[in-house]
C-alpha cells in the first residue's frame, strides 16, 4: 500500500499531465478524466453580429481533480463571466460545459449541487439573517442531508472564525466578516469543484490564512479549485498552475 506522501505525489504528477494536456502541451501516458471541462465555449453579450461584444472565443479547458487552477487577466478580461459559465449561471452561445458528464444546462440540478460558488463583491447576503441562520439555510438548498447540516453550519463557522459572530446579523457584520461567511456558504456542502472570483477581497491576515486552510482542506478531500484573480497578487495557496485569460482566450503562463 502506498504511503500518503506516495500517493499525493501520485496524484500531483497526474494532475500536472492533465494540466499540460489542456494547455496544449504533450500529453502524458495516463491522466484522471477532468472534473470540469469546457470545449469550445464561446460567450457574447449583444444580439445583432455587428453590435456584438465578444468576452470568450472557443475556450477549451479541463479542471482535473485535486488541483488548483490560477486564472489570471486585467480588468474587463471576461474572468468573472468564465467563471459564471463554469457555475452554470450564463449559458454558452456556442459549446458545452459539464461535470462528470452531466451537462451545465440538460442536467442542471446534479451539476449545479456539485459547485461552491464565491462571486465577486460582498453581495449574495441577507441583510436580517444572522450568520447561522445562513449557513443553515444554504446547508438546505445544497441538499446537505439533514442530519448532517448541524455539523456542517458548526465546521463553517469554526473553520472561518464566525463562532463568536454565530447570531449577529449579516448587515452588522464589517466587509471582512462579509466575506468570511460567503467563502463559509461556499464550502459549506463540500463541494466537488469551489470557484473562487477575487476571494481574497476585503481579508485582513487572519482572513487569508483561513481561506488558506479551507482550499487546503478542499483539495485534501478531492475537490477541484479554480480561482481568478488579478496576476501579480500574493496568494495564501500555492497554484497547480497558472492560466492567462487574454483577448477572449485562455492560455498557459
Amino acid at each position: 500500500m502506498a504511503t500518503g506522501a506516495e500517493t499525493a505525489q501520485m496524484l500531483h504528477t497526474s494532475d500536472r499531465q492533465v494540466a499540460d494536456r489542456s494547455a496544449g502541451a504533450p500529453s502524458g501516458e495516463s491522466a484522471p478524466p477532468a472534473v470540469m471541462q469546457l470545449d469550445n465555449v464561446t460567450r457574447y453579450f449583444g444580439r445583432r453580429a455587428k453590435h456584438r461584444h465578444v468576452v470568450l472565443r472557443n475556450v477549451s479547458l479541463a479542471v482535473p481533480p485535486g488541483e488548483v487552477t490560477h486564472i489570471g487577466g486585467s480588468n474587463g478580461a471576461g474572468k468573472t463571466t468564465l467563471l459564471r459559465l463554469m457555475a452554470g449561471i450564463l449559458r454558452p452561445n456556442e459549446g458545452t460545459v459539464s461535470i462528470g458528464g452531466l451537462s451545465s444546462e440538460r442536467s442542471w440540478r446534479d451539476f449545479h449541487r456539485q459547485i461552491g460558488f464565491l462571486s465577486a463583491g460582498d453581495r449574495g447576503l441577507y441583510a436580517r439573517l444572522t450568520v447561522r441562520a445562513h449557513l443553515e439555510y444554504w446547508c438546505a438548498l445544497a441538499f446537505v442531508a439533514p442530519e448532517q447540516r448541524p455539523a456542517s453550519v458548526e465546521e463553517g463557522l469554526s473553520s472561518f472564525g464566525l463562532d463568536g459572530l454565530a447570531d449577529r446579523r449579516a448587515e452588522r457584520l464589517s466587509q471582512g466578516q462579509r466575506q468570511r461567511l460567503r467563502l463559509a456558504l461556499a464550502l459549506a456542502h463540500r463541494p466537488r469543484i469551489l470557484l473562487l472570483d477575487e476571494p481574497r477581497n476585503s481579508l485582513d491576515a487572519e482572513g487569508l490564512e483561513r481561506l488558506g486552510s479551507g482550499v487546503r482542506a478542499a483539495i485534501g478531500r478531492g475537490a477541484s479549485v479554480v480561482w481568478c484573480s488579478p496576476p501579480g497578487e500574493d496568494q495564501p495557496v500555492a497554484f497547480d498552475r497558472r492560466l492567462l485569460l487574454e483577448d477572449g482566450q485562455v492560455r498557459p503562463l
